[in-house]
């Protein structure tokens, strides 16, 4: 980690596209508030931010971009500590090897995307973790939601809540970690292509044409559910 610029005791990361629709400036917020509440993590937790530049040459992906840098850069000169970057922003892509050594090597892998169909980097972390340890803090607003329990569900729009998730993760007990993990992976383990062409099969076999069904928008309510 010291090799990417990483001088902390406690590490988070995030793994995505620079997309609008992946609550990377919420992230870092959420970061930003956590270290307010909490001063005791400063220049103890860092939080690294892979992310992909993509479709640069439309001009809404340029200008996130850029408000994605100057929003790291500006709460990185807040706290500023010697060596020491509250956020280590990774702009490139990475190899699978790569991502898959840093998932082993952090704290916690925070997904809060705004609006995911289902989100493939909150189960390729938990696959990641051969060692058990780890926590996963997701978006209710991604399909993996409905899947993961075991995660610290929140809503990314909530600062308040990604701050106080930070901190719930990074001092909650070994024996808790672990169990967690382990009920996340056996998920994973289940929810695997057989099971979903089986689910799929089945839910198209229910359909009646003649009767529409309702659809209901999800709820932003900031409850926690952990």
């Amino acid at each position: 980690l010291k090799q990417i610029g990483v001088e902390a005791a406690y590490v988070g990361i995030g793994v995505d596209r620079v997309d609008y629709t992946k609550g990377i400036l919420e992230r870092f917020r959420g970061v930003e508030r956590f270290l307010e509440k909490f001063p005791r993590f400063r220049a103890q937790f860092s939080f690294v931010q892979v992310g992909a530049p993509s479709r640069t040459h439309i001009k809404r992906y340029s200008d996130l971009l850029a408000e994605v840098d100057a929003e790291a850069e500006r709460i990185n000169w807040r706290f500023k500590e010697g060596k020491w970057k509250p956020i280590v922003l990774l702009k490139r892509h990475h190899s699978h090897q790569e991502i898959d050594l840093l998932y082993r090597a952090v704290d916690l892998c925070m997904v809060t995307s705004l609006h995911d169909g289902m989100n493939l980097v909150a189960k390729e972390f938990v696959a990641a973790r051969d060692d058990e340890q780890g926590v996963l803090i997701l978006s209710q607003f991604t399909g993996a939601a409905r899947e993961l329990r075991d995660a610290l569900i929140v809503n990314p729009y909530d600062t308040e809540q990604l701050a106080e998730a930070i901190r719930f993760a990074l001092e909650m007990e070994l024996e808790e970690k672990t169990a967690r993990m382990q009920r996340l992976q056996e998920v994973i383990k289940e929810h695997n292509i057989y099971r979903w062409a089986r689910d799929l099969i089945a839910d198209l076999s229910e359909i009646r044409l003649d009767t529409p069904e309702t659809v209901v928008a999800p709820s932003r309510s900031a409850g926690a559910s952990w």
